[in-house]
């Protein structure tokens, strides 16, 4: 993998080619505001850029960026206890 000769001068990047960079554009994007405060962030002379995504816009499209280390992971983590419906609609017809 060859460094970055664009915006992200010396990191690894996969987009990178002898002929140059070759992602969309001829280059990364810099991040957005709901990246702000995400440890994945990148400041170079020319502004702010996420080191693991050359466009941090597409994945917050469609929500949250999976990427995030900033925001709080909502799901079936240590606390929470998974209810199956057909299981808790026979207990609540046997009265339990």
């Amino acid at each position: 993998m060859l460094e970055c000769e664009t915006v992200k001068k010396g990191v690894a990047c996969p987009f990178m080619t002898s002929k140059g960079c070759n992602f969309n554009g001829g280059a990364c994007h810099p991040i957005v505001e709901q990246c702000q405060g995400c440890a994945h962030i990148l400041e170079t002379g020319e502004g702010k850029y996420c080191r693991i995504c050359p466009d941090p816009a597409v994945k917050w499209r469609l929500g949250k960026c999976n990427f995030a280390t900033h925001m709080k992971k909502n799901g079936n983590g240590k606390g929470h206890k998974r209810l199956n419906p057909l299981k808790a609609s026979k207990r609540k017809t046997k009265g339990l």
